[in-house]
C-alpha cells in the first residue's frame, strides 16, 4: 500500500491511474504537452467535455501537482492559463506512449 497526499493506493499502477486516470485527465495533459493553454482553448480542443467536468478535472490535476494554474490580473479581462508543472512534465513520455498505442489500435482494429 502507498499513501500519497492523503490518498491510499494498493499498487504503483493505481497511483498512476489515480492521478491521470478517467476519461478526461490524460486528454487534458496531452493537450498541455506543447505549452500553456487558456481554459477556453482547452475546451475547444476537447470535444464533448462539459464546463463543469473540465473545471473539476483541472482542479484535481492542480491538487495533485501535475498542472499549474496561473492567473493574470494586470488588465481586464481576467486571464487564466494552465500548464504542466515540472512534476507533470515527467508524464510526457507516458502520455506520448498512450497516444501512440491509441494510434496503433485505431489503425489496426478500428471498424472500417
Amino acid at each position: 500500500m502507498y499513501t500519497i497526499k492523503g490518498k491510499t493506493y494498493p499498487c504503483c499502477t493505481s497511483v498512476t491511474m489515480g492521478i491521470i486516470g478517467g476519461k478526461w485527465k490524460s486528454v487534458i495533459l496531452f493537450y498541455l504537452i506543447d505549452g500553456p493553454l487558456r481554459y477556453n482553448e482547452l475546451k475547444k480542443c476537447i470535444n464533448g467535455v462539459t464546463e463543469r467536468t473540465l473545471s473539476l478535472q483541472l482542479k484535481g490535476l492542480e491538487e495533485d501537482g501535475v498542472i499549474r494554474r496561473k492567473v493574470y490580473t494586470t488588465k481586464p479581462p481576467l486571464k487564466v492559463e494552465y500548464s504542466l508543472t515540472d512534476f507533470g512534465k515527467t508524464l510526457v513520455p507516458l502520455l506520448k506512449s498512450i497516444a501512440d498505442w491509441g494510434d496503433f489500435v485505431v489503425e489496426n482494429y478500428a471498424e472500417k
